[in-house]
């Protein structure tokens, strides 16, 4: 599926969207299938013991998925997560962004399924892998 929405616009609606994470995430690059987005770990995304706590771990597979499907569909904010599952496979490299490489399997008309395997910069074995789920609003007449 071709993007209708290339990198600058989908930061930009992030960043208008969704004020509270601004400065956290940034599109590396547009993929043929999906996304590759960078969590920019900072001291508040750690938990005791200095690794990336699992909550910031599904942010990032949740923003990469949600950010696929806009760049396919358009901004429609009111695209949701209906399902997500993260498998933590091992502790994150100290000091490191962790960079999340998104994948959609299904982007139909109410449901997309996509697929993430997110690992620590400039390392090969992945800390986590997620499936997610979202659900997308049907279109209203004239849209």
């Amino acid at each position: 599926m071709q993007a209708v929405m290339n990198e600058a616009e989908l930061a930009a609606f992030l960043e208008r969207e969704f004020p509270q994470v601004k400065g956290d995430f940034a599109i590396e690059r547009l993929t043929e299938d999906g996304i590759v987005m960078r969590l920019k770990v900072a001291e508040r995304h750690l938990r005791p013991g200095g690794t990336v706590s699992g909550p910031n771990i599904f942010a990032l597979a949740d923003v990469a998925v949600y950010l696929a499907i806009l760049a396919r569909i358009g901004p429609v904010a009111l695209a949701v997560t209906t399902n997500g599952a993260v498998d933590f496979l091992r502790k994150p490299e100290a000091g490191r962004d962790l960079i999340g490489t998104a994948r959609l399997l299904k982007m139909g008309r109410v449901l997309a399924i996509g697929d993430v395997l997110i690992r620590s910069e400039g390392m090969d074995a992945p800390v986590a892998r997620a499936n997610m789920t979202y659900s997308i609003p049907p279109k209203r007449a004239g849209e």
